[in-house]
């Protein structure tokens, strides 16, 4: 994942795929009603994604 910021309220963000499909589905879980838990290969994919997104955006500000 790349973040670039263009303006202060404005991000450029590339990821790849997979990374995008995790947000997603993790986005649809939570608009159904969170039902049921997550598996654990997703909860491992939105660590991942969110360590990415915290490390490119510490990065961006610095």
């Amino acid at each position: 994942m790349q973040i670039q910021p263009i303006r202060p309220t404005l991000l450029q963000v590339r990821m790849h795929a997979l990374e995008l499909a995790t947000l997603v589905s993790a986005a649809r879980w939570i608009i159904d009603g969170a039902r049921g838990e997550l598996p654990n290969r997703a909860i491992e994919q939105l660590r991942s994604v969110v360590a990415d997104y915290d490390a490119q955006r510490q990065r961006s500000i610095s």
